[in-house]
């Protein structure tokens, strides 16, 4: 089973999304499971204090680092995946998802405040993670966007598994334009393409369809593409005057 912990300051949060659809499903099945970790019975003194002001001064407060580490040792991380969710990170990606969709189970910690002190970090190993190029109140959100794109990945959980490999970025692209009924949309039509039946030029139209859409949309996933797809070594020889 992948088990997935949230340490987190707001465990009412959670599940959210996670606990619908596919996803609710597949934890029924025993595929994986969750668990919250509430972050304030680790506090210190009689409010439970998590939190105190940055070193050198400046605005907002920091989570102390041993708190945060007796909430990491209160559960089991063997083999698993610890992740901070941080706009610093490195961002997180398909491939990541699958990178972590391989392993035992994730252990996220969602920050507050102006973040985490680094001496947790450092000494739990913990990797930073960034869900993208911009700055939310906590790690909650991101950590339940991360781990649902995870767990799709993981056997079982989706209906047609054959659908995942057809999916933007799981070729470097993004997906290409879908069509479905009616056939005729006021003046709006499907593709004829699409209803031919050639399996061979459906599967070229959706092609071209998703290298023009990367490449109008995503200009740096169509540059890294086609460096590696589309890249002609120039021809080698004599050349003469």
């Amino acid at each position: 089973m992948f088990e997935t912990s949230f340490i987190t300051l707001f465990p009412e949060a959670f599940p959210g999304p996670l606990g619908v659809s596919i996803l609710e499903r597949a934890r029924k099945e025993g595929i994986w499971n969750w668990e919250t970790v509430d972050l304030r019975p680790f506090g210190l003194g009689k409010h439970k204090n998590v939190d105190a002001p940055p070193a050198g001064g400046g605005a907002g407060m920091v989570i102390r680092p041993d708190v945060a580490s007796a909430a990491l040792d209160s559960i089991d991380t063997a083999g698993k995946h610890l992740v901070y969710l941080s706009p610093r990170g490195v961002p997180f990606t398909q491939s990541k998802a699958h990178q972590y969709a391989g392993g035992k189970g994730l252990v996220l910690f969602c920050g507050r405040f102006e973040g985490l002190d680094q001496r947790a970090i450092d000494a739990h190993g913990m990797e930073e993670v960034s869900m993208g190029d911009y700055v939310l109140a906590g790690g909650e959100v991101a950590a339940m966007a991360m781990v649902e794109a995870v767990v799709r990945l993981l056997p079982g959980v989706a209906g047609n598994e054959a659908s995942l490999t057809d999916e933007s970025f799981e070729n470097g692209l993004l997906e290409h334009d879908q069509y479905t009924l009616p056939r005729q949309w006021g003046e709006r039509g499907t593709p004829e393409v699409l209803l031919s039946g050639d399996h061979k030029r459906i599967e070229e139209w959706r092609f071209n369809s998703a290298k023009a859409l990367t490449k109008e949309r995503r200009p740096d996933l169509y540059a890294a593409y086609s460096k590696t797809h589309e890249f002609q070594p120039p021809e080698t020889g004599d050349e003469h005057d």
